[in-house]
């Protein structure tokens, strides 16, 4: 029976995804208050919720246990109580945040509880409390107006942070990762990126000279020296990651600050005189760090270091492999099979047991989350909020590319989580924050076109 069930959902799981995607794409072509476009988040909702009852059937007639379906009731209330959120409470927010946030959390959900039951019941924790800080964040960005003010504290509390864990952490794969405060595993870094995006925007934002015109802002550019602080300060939390030898983290910073600089100071050589900086670190990196060599080796030929540090990524492309275009249907393959799965590497898993389709769709759309990200940014009339967005919606793009790169053989594995999909607390957190920010943003430029 639970065969059967699971062969039927390869299907209608996969077109759901299609369905979902396509309209993830077509609802970025719209007027977002049209009530075309309502229709058509309406359209996504429903989507989402089949995803979740389909996924649930399936697991639960395999192992008949209950609290599967209690455990997927609680993710129900929690996907709702985001919509309520955002969709009522805070009117101006943007459906498609709040309906991709949710199909990716949806997602996660159904790969922790078919991985390990544990770590899904953890995750909903997770996610229940993240979404009580995220309501705040609309509040404050309207209520207060200081943020763009106090770029030194986003600086100290951010390297302060990396700091503690790079001399107090927890060492695992060879990186200070994390600290345990309590019982809790924190990974700091994971926070410091919304506090490192807020520092840079509020050092290179454009500031206005003339208010009189509403519908044109003059502005002057950084100028060198404005630049070569904020560079300095940015290094230095590049360098204290890769002295923590989290140089998944490093990268992500290095490459955020790259575009935050660029579209502050609109200069290309700055971007490619990053470029190439970035290009001698991470060879300087390979010969300084012996995990990196084994990662680079994993990389060129997995299979000659199958019994080594080529294990898991082979393991990965034999999962990608088996699960073809449909896949062998959830609960159905064997992804535990490959070492550290509900983390570094659920997309394998997402490729064995929904197929190819719906992982090239899920690709598609964190695609369509990052132009979803790009687009609020390019709205924005205040330079620092724009900046932001645009600091934001990068380090979510260079996280998904260095996570699905990493998993199937584009680039090697640097230990990136996938956001809202893989399992991680402070990862979930933090892009939930960081979701909950652009929306706080979005609602304050909504309000003031409707002024």
């Amino acid at each position: 029976m639970g065969y059967i069930v699971a062969s039927i959902s390869r299907f209608s799981l996969g077109l759901m995804m299609v369905l979902y995607t396509i309209e993830a794409f077509r609802s970025l072509l719209m007027d977002t208050r049209s009530q075309e476009a309502r229709r058509l988040f309406n359209r996504q909702t429903i989507l989402i919720y089949l995803t979740l009852i389909n996924g649930v059937i399936v697991l639960y007639v395999q192992q008949f246990d209950y609290k599967i379906l209690l455990a997927s009731l609680a993710e129900l209330g929690i996907i709702t109580a985001a919509m309520i959120l955002y969709k009522y409470i805070y009117s101006g927010a943007s459906y498609s945040l709040v309906n991709h946030m949710c199909m990716f959390l949806t997602i996660g959900f159904l790969m922790l509880v078919r991985l390990k039951f544990s770590l899904a019941k953890k995750q909903l924790m997770f996610c229940a409390i993240a979404l009580i800080f995220s309501a705040m964040i609309p509040v404050l960005f309207e209520r207060f107006r200081f943020f763009k003010t106090i770029k030194w504290f986003y600086a100290i509390i951010g390297l302060g942070m990396l700091s503690v864990v790079t001399l107090l952490g927890n060492r695992t794969f060879g990186a200070n990762l994390s600290i345990s405060v309590a019982g809790i595993t924190i990974q700091p870094s994971e926070l410091v990126k919304i506090f490192f995006v807020f520092f840079v925007a509020s050092m290179l934002q454009v500031l206005p000279l003339e208010d009189r015109d509403p519908f044109r802002i003059h502005i002057h550019r950084p100028d060198f020296k404005i630049v070569f602080i904020t560079s300095c300060v940015a290094a230095a939390h590049v360098l204290v990651l890769v002295g923590a030898k989290d140089l998944g983290s490093a990268s992500i910073f290095f490459l955020c600050y790259l575009a935050m600089l660029y579209v502050a100071t609109r200069k290309p050589g700055y971007f490619i005189l990053g470029l190439g900086a970035f290009a001698l670190a991470a060879l300087v990196g390979y010969r300084l760090f012996p995990h990196v060599q084994q990662r680079v080796e994993a990389w060129q030929n997995p299979v000659k270091s199958f019994d080594g540090s080529g294990f898991q990524m082979s393991q990965s492309l034999f999962a990608i492999a088996s699960g073809g275009w449909f896949g062998s249907g959830l609960g159905q393959g064997m992804p535990d099979k490959i070492p550290v799965v509900t983390k570094d590497f659920i997309f394998a898993a997402i490729c064995e047991e929904f197929g190819g389709i719906y992982a090239l769709c899920l690709l598609l759309l964190c695609i369509a989350y990052f132009l979803a990200f790009m687009r609020i940014s390019l709205r924005m009339r205040d330079p620092f909020y724009k900046i932001v967005a645009c600091g934001l919606g990068v380090t979510y793009a260079i996280q998904v590319v260095l996570m699905i790169g990493g998993v199937i053989k584009f680039i090697p594995s640097t230990g990136v989580t996938l956001p809202l999909v893989s399992y991680g607390g402070s990862s979930l957190l933090s892009t939930i924050l960081m979701i909950a920010v652009i929306q706080g943003l979005y609602c304050r430029q909504s309000d003031r076109e409707h002024l």
